[in-house]
């Protein structure tokens, strides 16, 4: 028997999810100590925010496909 994968519907877009998910990210680093903690956490929130720009750079309608 196969097992069946469980899907659902994103009801916001990959740039909105990732811009929040920064900055809920960003919130939790203010109230911690200049640390390795701190310091992952705003890593990860750099990295969220390149996500969502590259995101929105290849959905962006001046991006041609190559020839």
């Amino acid at each position: 028997m196969t097992q069946r994968r469980r899907r659902f519907k994103q009801v916001d877009t990959l740039e909105e999810r990732l811009a929040a998910e920064a900055l809920r990210l960003r919130e939790r680093a203010k109230v911690l100590r200049p640390g390795v903690m701190r310091d992952d956490l705003l890593r990860k929130a750099r990295q969220c925010e390149t996500g969502s720009r590259m995101s929105e750079w290849l959905r962006s309608p001046g991006l041609q496909p190559p020839k």
